[in-house]
């Protein structure tokens, strides 16, 4: 359309006689069948990229090098700060938060006192025993413990629901624990503004757990853990931070116990869903005595 404004008058005239004797040619010729038309080739498919692992060689490189360093320490002690998320009626979550001081010996021993936030308590395994201490109500419960620090934690758990997000860390071999049920891990990239170092992160799942980990790049150290269950429909965000961190200090074996354990009301270490041993159940509503009306 815009090309027609530039054509003059004869080339106008030219271009009408040729589409008229075309058109006589066309009515005058004998009808010819028209070729039947080449079938379209198709286009050929463009290549794939290829599709990065599933488990990035350089992930697991940092995942196992942070492993190896803590599972050579001898000892150690570390602050533990939890924070997570609750739902609300409203539904934004609110944010509750724990901190724990940790000491560890391997292979047997360990201490969490976890003075706030929520009520206090205190854990002790000292190789033998294992107590769970509440300084408000000045209760304690003691009970035989497994020879190691694994079995003891599994222990607490099943015996009465005692658990530490920070359990991978002080176990005898963290990545076993983590490379069991791990699906996916990638390097993320670094970053410098973490507890003022450099950090490598690197995300993975294990076990339906989505992470992403800020890990020291020299020193190899955890330093913060950021967690979502991925069954959890509400995504839920549970966050650890690590910090002072201390490997192989020399510590008395002392630490592992507490003195009120004398004078402490002792208590047996159950379920806290458990019922209470010699407390009345309720009692059942009884059923209406006069018959509704029709």
């Amino acid at each position: 359309m815009i090309a027609n404004k530039f054509l003059g008058r004869g080339t106008l005239a030219t271009l009408g006689v040729f589409m008229i004797g075309a058109c006589t040619a066309q009515a005058q010729a004998p009808p010819q069948t028209a070729p039947k038309p080449a079938p379209a080739k198709k286009a050929a498919a463009k290549p794939k990229a290829p599709e990065p692992p599933a488990l990035e060689p350089k992930a697991i490189e940092i995942l196992k090098a942070s492993s190896a360093v803590l599972a050579a320490a001898k000892s150690m002690t570390f602050t533990a700060d939890v924070s997570y998320e609750s739902p609300t009626r409203q539904g934004p979550p609110l944010v509750y938060t724990t901190q724990s001081n940790v000491t560890m010996v391997r292979p047997n021993k360990l201490r969490v006192i976890t003075p706030f936030d929520g009520p206090p308590s205190e854990f002790y395994y000292d190789g033998k025993v294992m107590m769970a201490y509440a300084p408000t109500e000045n209760l304690i419960a003691v009970a035989d413990a497994p020879p190691t620090i694994d079995a003891t934690l599994e222990a607490a758990f099943k015996t009465a629901a005692i658990y530490y997000p920070f359990t991978d860390v002080i176990v005898t071999d963290p990545y076993k624990d983590l490379s069991d049920g791990l699906t996916l891990a990638y390097y993320v990239g670094q970053s410098h503004v973490i507890a003022g170092i450099t950090t490598d992160i690197v995300a993975y799942i294990t076990n339906g757990v989505f992470i992403q980990a800020w890990i020291g790049a020299d020193d190899k150290l955890p330093r913060i853990l950021r967690a979502i269950y991925l069954a959890d429909k509400l995504q839920q965000r549970h966050i650890l931070v690590l910090s002072n961190w201390n490997l192989n200090p020399d510590i008395s074996p002392d630490v592992f116990g507490t003195p009120a354990a004398a004078t402490a009301t002792h208590i047996k270490f159950a379920h806290p869903g458990a019922p209470v041993p010699g407390a009345k159940p309720p009692a059942k509503p009884k059923a209406p005595t006069t018959q509704p009306k029709q």
